[in-house]
């Protein structure tokens, strides 16, 4: 079986994605408290989380770790309204790469980015860390490909 990483063409294909991915937050009324500047790692650090978790090299784990990604999201009390935006945009972006052909691929990307957000949204509501979301590692997404 190809592992997602390798279906989408690894690393700079991922990078593509991730870089329109995060102009369209940037831009976006809705995102826009979410995301207020450009931070010049963001994309790098998007790239590595879904290299990773799509089957790829483990960098985010390595250089970043998970507890990175909860302390990001700690505090910002992302709403229903944004996290739905943020995979909708999501899709966007792999739709307008090209990547979004196979409807295997599809569900497993947006059941990925769903996911990602639901846990995002609870951790960014979280006031002690037992009301934290449990998972404490980079998930690895598979799909019937």
């Amino acid at each position: 079986m190809t592992s997602m990483y390798e279906h989408v063409g690894g690393e700079e294909a991922l990078r593509r994605v991730e870089t329109a991915f995060y102009d369209k937050v940037l831009a976006d009324p809705v995102l826009k408290s979410l995301f207020p500047e450009r931070r010049p790692h963001h994309v790098d650090h998007l790239t590595w989380f879904t290299a990773e978790s799509f089957g790829g090299p483990d960098r985010f784990s390595r250089e970043l770790g998970f507890d990175y990604l909860i302390a990001v999201h700690r505090h910002l009390k992302i709403t229903d309204e944004q996290r739905e935006r943020f995979a909708e945009l999501y899709m966007e972006a792999f739709q307008e790469a090209g990547l979004l052909e196979s409807a295997a691929f599809r569900d497993a990307v947006r059941s990925h980015v769903e996911f990602g957000a639901e846990v995002a949204q609870q951790n960014s509501h979280a006031g002690t860390d037992e009301e934290l979301h449990p998972i404490r590692a980079v998930p690895r997404w598979t799909w019937e490909g």
